[in-house]
C-alpha cells in the first residue's frame, strides 16, 4: 500500500480526463450540428466536404444565371411580339393600298402610317434591353467580318472561321439609256382628214449629252398645209411616258426644268431611278438581279428622240415606241472546303441564291449566310492589286451572350438573338406609293415576318432549354446537399446516445476518483 503515488487515483483521473475530451467533442457537435468541426475529426471528410460545398454553391448561382437568362429571352421575346404586331399591320395596310379604289393621296395617308411603324420597329430593336445590354439590335449576334458587303447574318450552324467567294460579275439593274447626243433633225406628220389639215412639226436637237441642254437647245416649228403655226425651244413635241405602268403626259415647249421635274416624280412613283438633270437622260430599276424588270412605253417615235432616245435604244410595239430592260444576277465562284486554291469552309454541297444583291449560300445542316453585296463590286470594278472581286467573311465566336449555366468552367450555353432591325429584315425600302409598290411591300413583309417568328422559335428554343437545365441544376444541387450532409452533419440520434454514455461515465469516474483518493487513508489503521 502506497501513499505518496496512488496509482489508483492517477488511473482513475485519466479514464476521466479522456472522457471529459471525448464529452467535449460530442457536445461540440451536439450544439453546432456539424459532425466535422475539426480538420482532425476527419480529414478525408473535410477535404471532400470543402470541394462539394463549392460545387453547391457554384450550382446555386448557376440556377439563378439560367433564370436570368430566361428572364432576357422574355423581355426580348415581349418586343418581338410587338415587332410582330407591327410587321401584321403593315402588310394589311399593304393589301389596302394595294385595291385599284385608292387615289395616290390615300396611298400617301397609308404610307405615312407604314413609315410611322418603320421607325417604331427600329426604336424597339435600339432600345430593348436588359441591364443595360441592348438586345435586338444584333449586338448579341454572332460577329462577321468583310469588305464590299453589309447585313451579314449567319444560322447557328455556321461554324466560326473563314469562307471566301469571289463576285465574278456584279448583279445589274434594268437600264434604259438615251443614246442620242449627236444631234438632228426630224419631223412629226399629223394629218386629220375630218378637218382636211395636215400638222408637221419640225425638230432639231443638239449635239449634247447634258438632258437639260438638251431640251433647253431644241427647237421646233409647227406648220399646217405649209403654213407655219407656231415655233419655240424647249421639249420637240407633245407626249407621253409610261414607266412601270405610271404614265404622264409632256407637253411641247416645255423647258427642262419641267420636263425633268415631271420625269423625277413619275420615276418616283413607278419604283425607278432617273439620273442626274446635268446627266445624260438614265432610268433605271431599283432592283437588282433578274427581277429588276423595267419597262417604257412612249407614244411615238418622234416623243422619244425628242426625249434623247435613238431607234437603236427601243423597239416598235403596238401602240408606240416600248423600251424593256431587265438586269441580271450576279456570278458568284464559291471556295469550297475540298479546293485547295483559296482556304473557305464552304460545304461541297454549298449553293448560292440570288436576290438582286442580297445573297444567300445555303448548305446542308441548316448551314446559311447571307450578305448584302456592294452595289456594282466585282472583278471588274476592283482595284486591289490582288484577288479582285475577294470577299472574305471572318465568321467568329464574338457576339452571342454565354450563360454560365454549371459550377465549372466551360459549362455555358450560347444564346444568339438575330437583329430585327428594318434594315436587316429588309423592309426598310418598303413604298406602297409606288408602282407594284404594295405587291412588293406584301412580299417583304412577309418575309420579314417569318424571320420574326424564325426568331422568336430560337429564343422559345433558349427559353425552354434553360428552362430544363435550371430545373437539372436544382435536382442536382439538392442531391448534392444530400450527399454533403451524410458527411459533415452530426446524426443528432447516435450522437446523443455516445452523449449519454460519456455522461453517465463520466459521473461514474467522478465517483470512483472519489473513492481512489481515499484509499490512502487506510495506511493510518496500520500506524495504530
Amino acid at each position: 500500500m502506497r501513499i505518496n503515488n496512488n496509482m489508483s487515483a492517477v488511473i482513475t483521473n485519466n479514464q476521466l480526463l479522456g472522457t471529459e475530451s471525448s464529452l467535449s467533442d460530442v457536445m461540440e457537435k451536439l450544439s453546432s450540428g456539424f459532425n466535422i468541426n475539426h480538420a482532425s475529426d476527419n480529414p478525408s471528410g473535410i477535404a471532400i466536404a470543402a470541394k462539394m460545398q463549392a460545387q453547391i454553391d457554384g450550382l446555386d448561382q448557376a440556377s439563378t444565371n439560367g433564370s436570368d437568362g430566361i428572364s432576357v429571352l422574355q423581355t426580348a421575346e415581349g418586343a418581338l411580339n410587338e415587332v410582330t404586331g407591327m410587321i401584321q399591320r403593315m402588310r394589311e395596310l399593304a393589301v389596302q393600298a394595294a385595291n385599284g379604289t385608292n387615289s395616290d393621296d390615300e396611298k400617301e395617308a397609308i404610307q405615312k402610317e407604314i413609315n410611322s411603324l418603320l421607325e417604331e420597329i427600329d426604336r424597339v430593336a435600339d432600345t430593348t434591353e436588359f441591364n443595360s445590354i441592348n438586345l435586338l439590335n444584333g449586338s448579341l449576334d454572332t460577329r462577321i467580318y468583310a469588305d464590299h458587303c453589309t447585313r451579314m447574318q449567319s444560322s447557328n450552324k455556321v461554324p466560326a472561321g473563314i469562307y471566301q467567294l469571289d463576285i465574278t460579275k456584279a448583279a445589274t439593274q434594268g437600264t434604259a439609256a438615251a443614246t442620242a447626243s449627236t444631234g438632228g433633225n426630224f419631223t412629226e406628220t399629223v394629218t386629220n382628214d375630218y378637218l382636211n389639215e395636215t400638222t408637221v412639226t419640225s425638230i432639231t436637237v443638239p449635239s449634247n449629252a447634258n438632258f437639260m441642254d438638251y431640251i433647253d437647245g431644241t427647237d421646233w416649228t409647227v406648220t399646217k398645209n405649209g403654213t407655219q403655226t407656231a415655233s419655240g425651244s424647249g421639249l420637240g413635241i407633245s407626249g407621253s411616258i409610261t414607266i412601270n405602268g405610271y404614265g404622264i403626259q409632256l407637253m411641247q415647249g416645255a423647258s427642262s426644268e419641267s420636263v425633268y421635274g415631271q420625269l423625277r416624280d413619275a420615276c418616283e412613283k413607278a419604283g425607278v431611278i432617273i439620273s442626274n438633270p446635268n446627266e445624260k437622260l438614265e432610268i433605271r430599276s431599283e432592283k437588282f438581279g433578274a427581277d429588276a424588270n423595267l419597262k417604257i412605253e412612249l407614244s411615238s417615235v418622234e416623243f422619244a428622240k425628242a426625249l434623247g432616245f435613238s431607234e437603236t435604244d427601243f423597239t416598235a410595239g403596238e401602240n408606240g415606241p416600248i423600251i424593256e430592260k431587265v438586269g441580271t444576277d450576279a456570278e458568284i465562284n464559291l471556295y469550297r472546303d475540298d479546293q485547295t486554291v483559296v482556304p473557305s469552309l464552304f460545304g461541297k454541297q454549298a449553293t448560292v441564291n440570288y436576290d438582286g444583291n442580297h445573297i444567300t449560300v445555303k448548305d446542308t445542316k441548316g448551314f446559311e449566310l447571307s450578305f448584302y453585296a456592294e452595289a456594282g463590286f466585282d472583278r471588274e470594278s476592283d482595284t486591289s492589286a490582288t484577288n479582285k472581286g475577294r470577299i472574305t467573311f471572318n465568321v467568329t465566336d464574338i457576339g452571342s451572350m454565354s450563360l454560365q449555366v454549371g459550377a465549372n468552367k466551360g459549362q455555358s450555353i450560347d444564346v444568339r438573338i438575330a437583329a430585327v432591325t428594318t434594315e436587316f429584315m429588309y423592309i426598310d425600302k418598303v413604298d406602297v406609293t409606288k408602282m407594284d409598290g404594295p405587291e412588293d411591300a406584301m412580299d417583304a413583309l412577309g418575309t420579314a415576318l417569318n424571320y420574326v417568328t424564325a426568331v422568336r422559335s430560337q429564343l422559345g428554343a433558349y427559353e425552354n432549354r434553360l428552362d430544363h437545365t435550371t430545373k437539372s441544376l436544382d435536382a442536382t444541387e439538392e442531391n448534392m446537399t444530400s450527399a454533403i450532409s451524410r458527411i459533415e452533419d452530426t446524426d443528432m440520434a447516435t450522437t446523443m446516445v455516445e452523449y449519454t454514455k460519456l455522461n453517465v461515465l463520466e459521473q461514474a469516474g467522478v465517483s470512483a476518483l472519489a473513492q481512489a483518493n481515499e484509499l490512502p487513508q487506510l495506511a493510518l489503521q496500520l500506524l495504530q
